[in-house]
């Protein structure tokens, strides 16, 4: 992915004979690399799984924990064929206990009667990616309520080494996770964190994963935990500004125009209520077209969705979930084919040599139109042989040279000649404007707000569609 990433740059910049200023700030490779992964899995599972609780307290047996069925191969095979691209565990909650026998804790599967002590869930799901081709990524919540050193300087170091044992002994990690969750320990005090000593274990164990917080550094909380992001999603924020647990972090939630690092964020959401297994939760599964609803507000809102699996006491996923994330890839499938036929003409306001507009038309590796600098409103013109039925246009910049659009529209005409406005404002990444099904005959997009020069590499028209092979936006 990132060699691709440099030939596109390389390819706008001297095949064409035109440079292309970029607009800082820019992503790295890896944060290119981690945006490309769009969906994957979050394994919520850990002693609040048995105790019917959301946060812990601490105070639990190690031997509640005691799974009946564990099988990570279940939740791999799952999570592949829904399409998810990796797997991201909780192997700490805030009671501190952990799936893995550390020896910074004593709390922790090595001192549960499961598997007699000898049990390892982030070896056994580490082994399960790998065989199903999945990323893995961990969570490890900073906040510890059993151990007895936290709120005090020595429980810096506890957290910095249970990091190294997890990025050094499981294999590649792709995100590592940390929750902005900071309340008392069972000492009654609270800790201040050391974030560039936990940062510098990552960048020195595992420097290609990205580290997510409500500020990054690499990627960031979207401000909600109910699934989308917003029309206005800046991947640009004033990273320094802001820490985890920020008490005003809804000024941040947007990001920031002019903001001074490259932050995307990552929109979490459970597929239940509760982010942990509760079994009066089982028939309030959220539904494929709901997920669907999610995919676009987040997806298609410039984010990287993280979709919860509350993994049961048994360990397995459980059946309802399991069906829906089917019911959901299965939407996916249909509803995300480009249906903008090949020899439909793009018509564009301007175009810099070597950049036209027809290149977005199902485009190559690297090609995008870029509008004159001069063009102050630049426009781009479908007009389609036979009205085609649509309801959803998907646009994407070329982020690698940074996010520059900040207001555009799109104008829909049907076959009667009916046009209909919509209004938007940033692409990023990638835009999905879903709107009521019909039978368009053109299209006219038009940019109207920029950070410079009008860029986008990517331009397609959907037929979203529910469960029921009916068309999801009324």
């Amino acid at each position: 992915m990132i060699k691709y990433l440099a030939l596109a740059l390389f390819v706008s910049v001297s095949l064409f004979g035109q440079e292309i200023k970029p607009i800082l700030p820019l992503p790295s490779a890896k944060q290119l690399a981690w945006q490309s992964l769009e969906y994957y899995g979050f394994v919520h599972f850990n002693m609040n799984t048995f105790t019917d609780a959301e946060w812990g307290e601490g105070k639990e047996n190690p031997n509640t924990f005691n799974p009946t069925a564990l099988d990570c191969e279940q939740w791999a095979r799952i999570a592949k064929k829904a399409g998810m691209k990796g797997l991201i565990l909780t192997a700490k909650h805030h009671d501190g206990f952990a799936l893995y026998p550390s020896q910074y804790t004593k709390h922790s599967v090595a001192n549960s009667v499961w598997r007699n002590g000898k049990g390892d869930v982030v070896r056994d799901l580490s082994n399960a990616c790998k065989k199903y081709g999945l990323k893995l990524g961990i969570y490890l919540s900073p906040w510890d309520r059993y151990h007895p050193d936290y709120g005090t300087d020595a429980y810096n170091q506890v957290y910095a080494n249970m990091q190294k044992e997890l990025l050094t002994q499981y294999g590649p990690i792709f995100e590592f996770w940390y929750d902005g969750a900071n309340g008392e320990g069972p000492n009654g005090k609270k800790q201040v964190y050391d974030w560039p000593l936990f940062h510098s274990m990552v960048e020195k164990y595992q420097p290609q994963a990205v580290q997510f917080s409500d500020s990054g550094p690499d990627i960031r909380w979207v401000g909600n935990e109910r699934g989308y992001a917003y029309d206005k999603t800046w991947s640009p924020i004033n990273r320094d500004e802001i820490y985890p647990g920020y008490p005003k972090f809804d000024q941040y939630k947007n990001g920031q125009e002019n903001g001074s690092h490259w932050v995307a964020p990552e929109v979490d959401v459970s597929i239940r209520p509760g982010w942990y297994y509760h079994a009066n939760q089982d028939n309030k599964v959220k539904s494929p077209d709901s997920l669907m609803k999610i995919y676009v507000a987040s997806v298609g809102r410039n984010s990287n969705l993280l979709l919860n699996i509350p993994v049961d006491r048994r360990g397995l996923i459980h059946e309802n979930d399991s069906a829906s994330m089917m019911g959901f890839a299965a939407i996916r499938q249909l509803g995300l084919q480009n249906i903008l036929p090949k020899h439909t003409k793009i018509v564009s306001s301007t175009a810099v040599e070597g950049h036209s507009a027809q290149g977005i038309n199902h485009p190559k590796i690297g090609a995008y139109w870029a509008a004159k600098s001069t063009d102050a409103k630049p426009i781009l013109s479908l007009s389609f042989q036979e009205p085609i039925l649509m309801n959803a246009l998907l646009l994407q910049e070329p982020i690698a040279l940074g996010q520059r659009i900040k207001k555009f529209h799109v104008d829909i005409t049907n076959a009667l000649g009916e046009t209909e406005r919509i209004e938007a404002q940033t692409i990023g990444n990638k835009r999905i404007i879903p709107f009521k099904q019909r039978k368009v005959i053109s299209l006219k997009i038009t940019f109207d707000e920029s950070r410079g020069q009008v860029l986008v590499s990517n331009l397609e028209i959907l037929n979203l569609i529910s469960t029921r092979n009916e068309p999801l936006y009324q």
